[in-house]
């Protein structure tokens, strides 16, 4: 009712929306079925094609991340201003997102965490969600493998409490990164999941060295997600992480992050010094909201996008209707 009486076109066209930057998040972009198993991780290619020819339609000024930045910290941001901003660094987004994102000519930033970049194998906890998934089983008895585990799956909370279970037992066991991949192809073959199928397509994997490189070269903003998705509580572990992806990062770029996303979403206050101390200019929170000039640079807002968005929440977004009716369903998103 209110795009059809103008109410969006008016959001739009407001002086207290321009001094408002969207910053969208997404996170994968299937290559198979992933947004049916994880609706909230996942959107499909066409799904990413419809957000951006929305974009285009309401005239969005996507700018860089650093450009939006600047200018909405001296109040000059143009009128409807976004960032897009990816999370992770998954394999599709060079497969997908990037040739999408080109078409429309619209730059992006990509928090990307880099333990996976050198082990071309999927992400182990959610490899084992996927297969929980994929195999339609109930349960999994993980004896043959000489796990003394059974893992239930009947349900969301449950397939969560399995793939707890099973990454505690490899962190016990301080299993390596390749260790943990022969877990998961034991467990798909105790349930008869194709996971070699899962290898050729690189679900569920992040980006190889030379394929961030390839991704910079070609204007993809290459920024911080810590080295091993994680944010310790302890200030050296925490500057750690940060150093060890940044490093990585300049390693595959040649350049210096300095913008950096919370894995999964965590933040705390005493992270902040931390932050600063290590020398980060902003980051982005899950926190449900477009950033104004007050802001705080560490703690900036985001409207993250998945399978479940309809599009015209979407819309309501981009336009300036936002946080207009329904409650966006990813307030509290992990990353």
């Amino acid at each position: 009712m209110l795009r059809a009486t103008g109410a969006f076109h008016l959001a739009a066209g407001s002086l207290r929306y321009r001094q408002r930057l969207l910053i969208l998040g997404f996170h994968g972009i299937s290559l198979a079925d992933e947004h049916e198993w994880n609706p909230g991780l996942y959107i499909t290619a066409a799904q990413l094609r419809q957000r951006m020819e929305l974009l285009r339609r309401w005239e969005a000024n996507v700018l860089p991340l650093e450009e939006a930045l600047e200018r909405l910290t001296s109040r000059s941001l143009p009128p409807r201003s976004v960032v897009i901003t990816f999370d992770d660094g998954f394999v599709d987004f060079g497969a997908e997102a990037a040739p999408i994102l080109r078409e429309f000519r619209y730059p992006a930033t990509l928090y990307l965490t880099t333990h996976y970049c050198l082990h071309r194998v999927p992400v182990f906890n959610l490899a084992v969600s996927y297969v929980l998934w994929k195999s339609g089983a109930a349960e999994a008895d993980l004896h043959p493998l000489g796990i003394p585990l059974r893992l239930r799956s009947s349900n969301d909370q449950e397939q969560q409490a399995s793939v707890r279970a099973l990454l505690e037992y490899c962190e016990q066991r301080q299993m390596s990164t390749a260790e943990r991949n022969e877990v998961a192809a034991g467990l798909a073959a105790v349930l008869g999941v194709d996971y070699a199928g899962t290898l050729k397509r690189r679900l569920l994997q992040i980006l190889a060295p030379e394929e961030v490189s390839e991704l910079s070269r070609a204007g993809i903003d290459i920024q911080l997600h810590t080295h091993r998705h994680r944010v310790p509580l302890d200030r050296q572990h925490f500057l750690r992480e940060i150093e060890d992806n940044r490093e990585r990062i300049r390693e595959m770029t040649g350049r210096r992050a300095a913008h950096f996303c919370y894995p999964s979403g965590v933040h705390a206050a005493e992270f902040l010094p931390w932050l600063s101390e290590a020398g980060i200019e902003s980051a982005v929170t899950c926190e449900l909201g477009a950033a104004g000039p007050r802001s705080h640079r560490l703690l900036l807002p985001r409207v993250l996008d998945d399978s479940r968005v309809a599009s015209l929440d979407f819309e309501a977004w981009a336009c300036g209707m936002r946080g207009f009716g329904r409650r966006h369903p990813l307030a509290a998103a992990n990353s």
